[in-house]
């Protein structure tokens, strides 16, 4: 049986696709993950966003985030259907250690950026 991490992948969407592709190339994903037997613990969808530089001629794109744990093997598979599918200009996927895991949980509940908050306010 292979060993279950946590991951957290990030993939862009040409931005030619209407709402609708968009919605059903991430719905895609998530029943891939869900699928192979990886629980979702956070999905982030940042809209359509610039890139720092052109991918395949295209200077935006829509960037979506899946947190989530699987066994060790599902990632391979995950990043082979990335590759297969023509809507996906780039993605990552990353294995998170301890840290990032608690940085991640602190974020979403609102604990990471409320310190700059204030002092702006203050200022």
């Amino acid at each position: 049986m292979s060993k279950v991490k946590q991951y957290e992948t990030v993939f862009i969407l040409t931005p030619v696709l209407s709402d609708e592709q968009m919605r059903d190339a991430v719905e895609k994903f998530r029943k891939i993950l869900t699928d192979n037997g990886a629980e979702i613990i956070h999905e982030e969808n940042w809209v359509l966003k610039k890139l720092t530089y052109p991918i395949l001629k295209k200077s935006t794109g829509f960037y979506h985030l899946f947190e989530f744990t699987a066994p060790t093997t599902l990632v391979s598979t995950l990043e082979t259907e990335y590759r297969r599918d023509e809507k996906v200009m780039r993605f990552l996927t990353t294995a998170l250690d301890k840290y990032a895991i608690d940085y991640n949980e602190r974020k979403r509940k609102g604990l990471i950026g409320k310190k700059k908050e204030k002092e702006e306010k203050e200022a």
